[in-house]
C-alpha cells in the first residue's frame, strides 16, 4: 500500500544512493523488483543492484529535489529534477534533468515497480562530444 511516508523513504533513499549504498536496496525495493527507464529494463533486486552500481562508479555527484509526490491506493508518483555530475559528461559541470517516477508499492510499503520518465538525450546523449552537437542541432532545427 502506498502511503507518504513509504514515498519519502523511497525519495530519501534516492538522495542517498551513491556506488557505496546499492546494497541497502532491499530495503526500498522488493526482490523481484521490475525497473525501466528510458534505457533499461532490470528485473530483479539483484540485477538493479548491479545497475546503479555501475551506473554510480564514476558519477561525482547525483542529488535529487523532488517537487510533486502523489499517492492512490498501491500507486505513487513523484516528479524531480537530478542534478549530476560525471567527469567524462558536459566538461564535468553539473547536468540537470527534469523526470518523474511512477511508482507500484507492495503491501510491506516497499515499490515492487519504478518506471522512470526522463529525457535520455538531455541526460546523456546531448553531452557526448560528437553526438552532442548533432543532436542539439536536430532539436534547434525541429523547434
Amino acid at each position: 500500500m502506498a502511503d507518504p511516508t513509504a514515498l519519502a523513504a523511497f525519495c530519501s533513499f534516492f538522495n542517498k544512493l551513491d556506488k557505496t549504498c546499492t546494497e541497502k536496496l532491499y530495503e526500498v525495493y522488493t526482490e523481484n523488483i521490475v525497473f525501466n527507464d528510458p534505457l533499461h529494463h532490470i528485473e530483479g533486486r539483484d540485477a538493479l543492484g548491479r545497475y546503479f552500481s555501475s551506473m554510480y562508479e564514476n558519477v561525482e555527484r547525483c542529488q535529487f529535489t523532488y517537487h510533486v509526490q502523489q499517492c492512490q491506493g498501491d500507486q505513487g508518483f513523484v516528479t524531480w529534477t537530478m542534478a549530476f555530475v560525471h567527469p567524462k559528461l558536459a566538461g564535468g559541470r553539473t547536468i540537470e534533468i527534469d523526470g518523474c517516477s511512477a511508482l507500484t508499492f507492495a503491501e510491506d510499503g516497499r515499490v515492487s515497480k519504478h518506471r522512470d520518465y526522463f529525457d535520455a538525450g538531455a541526460m546523456l546523449y546531448e553531452h557526448l562530444p560528437l553526438m552532442g552537437s548533432i543532436i542539439r542541432w536536430l532539436k534547434k532545427r525541429l523547434n
